[in-house]
């Protein structure tokens, strides 16, 4: 397994670097000027040209790249164009926001979605599972900003009985967390739902019944820990699925979290914010899937990782 996981950290370094690469020209390709969204519209050529200097804009692109990855190997992802405060800085103190409200929506997700597919499974092809993968489907179907938005009109406006904006308390949690989490429960109940489904055939559960084991015992021991293999891997893709969602749920419920800096930050055309907060992203999500390649081994002995 050690083999393993140090094979797995350097094979994120040309991850990074693609990623580092692909934000840098997407960037560059959008219109605008940052300089002139420093310099204001009545600024004349001279200062945007003096900004532009300042900045290293007139440099070539290969050179600007060389420059932000040399920076970046050293801790420093660069000066905000907005705000002039170090990129690191302006990521950090938004980055636990943000990961908190993942987090929390991502334990919701699997609470969900656990159950609901294991009670689809078990009780396959009768109304109960028909009415699971119907909500499950709906669930799935909405936008995460639509429903945080249809939450807001609801238990904010309506009843006014949660904030309709702000994180930190638990009544500010709720409702970005259930909008965030909803698809992330619909794509894990249906994934359980069909990996129990395939376990539950198996020769040895059939015989685990057949010797009068009780029945939970046999879909909580045997039947669920052999499903969870699939199951876990998209509990992993979706956690990054959550944490580039939070963008829309960070908006909509004015969260000052990293999804949020990256909009406002696209917004002004600032370089160094968007790549610094993306590759922090990217590392969150590498490291993310190196954890759910390691639980394998937990969930089955067999695998071998190495």
């Amino acid at each position: 397994m050690f083999v393993f996981t140090i094979r797995r950290i350097l094979q994120t370094i040309p991850v990074l670097f693609g990623v580092s690469i692909l934000v840098f020209l997407m960037m560059h390709l959008v219109p605008g000027d940052p300089a002139q969204v420093i310099a204001g519209e009545a600024a004349s050529p001279q200062t945007i040209e003096q900004i532009r200097e300042r900045l290293g804009l007139n440099d070539p692109l290969p050179m600007q790249y060389l420059n932000f990855i040399m920076n970046a190997l050293q801790g420093d992802l660069g000066t905000s164009i907005r705000s002039g405060q170090p990129v690191s800085e302006e990521v950090f103190s938004r980055f636990w926001v943000t990961m908190e409200l993942a987090f929390y929506s991502m334990i919701l997700s699997a609470f969900i979605g656990l159950i609901a597919g294991i009670i689809s499974a078990v009780r396959h092809y009768t109304i109960i599972d028909v009415v699971v993968m119907i909500i499950a489907l709906f669930g799935l179907s909405m936008p995460n900003f639509w429903l945080g938005l249809m939450l807001m009109q609801f238990f904010s406006i309506n009843l006014e009985i949660l904030p309709v904006s702000g994180w930190g308390t638990p009544e500010q949690i709720i409702l970005p967390v259930i909008a965030l989490g909803t698809a992330g429960a619909a794509i894990i109940a249906r994934m359980t739902r069909s990996s129990m489904l395939e376990v539950i055939g198996q020769d040895y559960i059939r015989t685990a019944r057949a010797k009068g084991v009780k029945e939970r015992f046999v879909i909580y021991k045997h039947a669920l820990k052999n499903a969870m293999i699939p199951v876990v891997t998209v509990i992993g893709l979706e956690f990054g699925t959550l944490l580039t969602g939070a963008v829309l749920t960070e908006t909509v419920f004015s969260i000052n979290g990293l999804g949020r800096f990256v909009v406002e930050s696209i917004r002004a055309r600032d370089f160094p914010a968007v790549q610094g907060s993306v590759l922090v992203i990217a590392l969150v999500f590498i490291l993310v899937n190196l954890i759910v390649d390691l639980s394998y081994r937990f969930l089955n002995k067999r695998i071998d990782l190495n």
